[in-house]
């Protein structure tokens, strides 16, 4: 429902398998939401009608009631979506996100513009990108000089990164398959067959994931795919029951993961940035594996880092204030 709270812009985080659209004031309050299936490869019909088709769908309404900027982050700016943005390397000063942005003007003429992703490619290493992930980071730390200036966050999900923040800038990252080895392992190995849904003693999920954790952080090279058939031997000899065996799976997986980005990740602060429940399983994790609690666990800051996308890009002034009709 709108409010009598005037709109200055509308935000976008335009994923896969997902759209979200924010209507943000002056200030940068979230007033309204709105979600959608319509993401990059669930469009209403195939090519660029579909991205208009959508766009309209989410947010058109909102734009014939008050026009105002509009910017947008994730895979839509990727090889499959809107228009395709190169990324911007690493280091990455994330007010440099705009001079690296493109935009696109629909049918009606509205232009959107689109944020870049983000490429780490060390020299000697394996080049990462990330997309999306880039406009959470600019959001979580919008506000906190202190974590601009240093700090680690980890974006759990099935493409899992950790990102290294120096003086405002995104200094490196490491993306981790951690959710979508979870699910192939669940749902087409040979692990996943003992595993199953059934009830389970209190304080029985919590232990087998602990388990696992517990397996990854004593293990040594090249002992993760070992200690995964670890999954199917529990099962088979009854010393654990199939409805944790999932959690002990993902504690092995979680674990081995923490274990690797704590590596790289100096002593500073530790932000977890994703949904509640999957970052309440990271954050046990780390404590278990390395006494340190995360500073803070952030849901969802990509209307905050499209806010800032929309400041630094000129469309808003960073100091505004709320305006009312």
């Amino acid at each position: 429902m709108m409010t009598d709270e005037q709109t200055a812009l509308i935000a976008l985080d335009w994923g896969t398998s997902s759209l979200r659209a924010f209507r943000l004031s002056a200030g940068g309050r979230v007033l309204e939401s709105r979600a959608s299936d319509h993401g990059i490869q669930h469009l209403p019909e195939p090519g660029l009608p579909g991205f208009e088709a959508a766009f309209a769908a989410i947010c058109g309404d909102w734009l014939a009631a008050r026009p105002v900027p509009v910017v947008a982050g994730g895979m839509v700016g990727s090889a499959q979506g809107w228009a395709e943005v190169p990324y911007l390397p690493c280091p990455a000063d994330l007010s440099q996100l705009p001079g690296a942005a493109a935009s696109v003007r629909t049918a009606a003429g509205q232009e959107i513009l689109i944020a870049p992703g983000l490429i780490h490619d060390p020299e000697g290493g394996t080049p990462d990108v990330m997309r999306g992930e880039e406009i959470q980071i600019a959001g979580a730390i919008a506000a906190r000089p202190d974590w601009q200036a240093s700090a680690t966050l980890v974006l759990p999900g099935t493409h899992s990164k950790w990102a290294r923040i120096r003086d405002g800038a995104v200094a490196g990252f490491a993306t981790y398959m951690t959710g979508e080895i979870f699910a192939l392992l669940r749902g087409h190995s040979i692990l996943g067959r003992l595993m199953t849904d059934a009830p389970a003693a209190e304080g029985a999920h919590a232990a087998a994931f602990a388990k696992g954790v517990a397996m990854a952080a004593e293990a040594g090279p090249g002992d993760l795919t070992r200690q995964l058939f670890g999954t199917r031997t529990l099962g088979l000899t009854g010393r654990m029951a199939g409805g944790v065996l999932a959690d002990f799976c993902s504690g092995l997986l979680i674990g081995h993961e923490i274990v690797s980005g704590l590596a790289a990740a100096p002593e500073g602060p530790v932000l977890l940035v994703g949904s509640p429940a999957l970052c309440a399983r990271y954050a046990g994790a780390l404590e278990q594996i390395s006494g340190r609690a995360p500073a803070a666990l952030i849901e969802n800051p990509a209307p905050q880092g499209l806010y800032r996308l929309a400041c630094d890009a000129g469309l808003l002034s960073p100091n505004a204030e709320d305006t009312h009709a």
